[in-house]
């Protein structure tokens, strides 16, 4: 009879854990490219960036710290060698000056990456099928920190002087000697 609840007990915390998967799964869900939801209305705008860093599906697309939209899509052109980013704006927002400047942005200081918009001067707005000249490109730390030491070590080369400088730096007191 003992071995009987044991195995009930053992089979209830096995069904247990695995509802709490199945909840944690169905919880990230949004974070996966599965989508259930139906298409989002707006409009869709492309822009061209050198590096987008691990800018991805999904992140959003803000104006003065106001999500407008977001990353409908990424692809990579062989032609310039680029990533296309789509971009979905929301319908409300149809005001946008089509010569705005879009940057890839990083929420914190080690957070996710993110479109911010800076609006332009046109009397012009984005539309359906519009694409945005003015773009820069993430910032990836890891090229930060390999030009910061590559700047060292060619400051500590400099100054160590290269062998045929101490060479030269030897003779100028015997010509010196030499002249008296």
């Amino acid at each position: 009879m003992q071995s009987n609840r044991t195995l009930e007990i053992g089979t209830g915390l096995f069904m247990l854990l695995g509802f709490v998967a199945l909840f944690f799964l169905t919880t990230q869900l949004p974070n996966s490219g599965l989508k259930l939801s139906a298409t989002k209305r707006g409009f869709h705008v492309t822009a061209n960036f050198d590096n987008i860093g691990d800018l991805k599906v999904g992140s959003p697309v803000s104006m003065a710290g106001v999500s407008v939209g977001e990353v409908e899509s990424i692809r990579f052109d062989p032609k310039s060698f680029q990533a296309v980013v789509g971009l979905r704006f929301d319908p409300q927002y149809n005001q946008i000056p089509d010569d705005s400047f879009a940057s890839i942005q990083t929420q914190g200081l080690l957070g996710g990456k993110y479109i911010g918009l800076s609006p332009g001067g046109a009397d012009t707005f984005l539309k359906n099928g519009s694409h945005i000249d003015q773009t820069q490109s993430a910032i990836v730390l890891e090229n930060l920190i390999n030009k910061l030491f590559a700047s060292f070590s060619n400051k500590s080369s400099d100054s160590q002087g290269s062998p045929s400088d101490e060479h030269n730096k030897s003779d100028e007191p015997k010509k010196e000697e030499s002249k008296k």
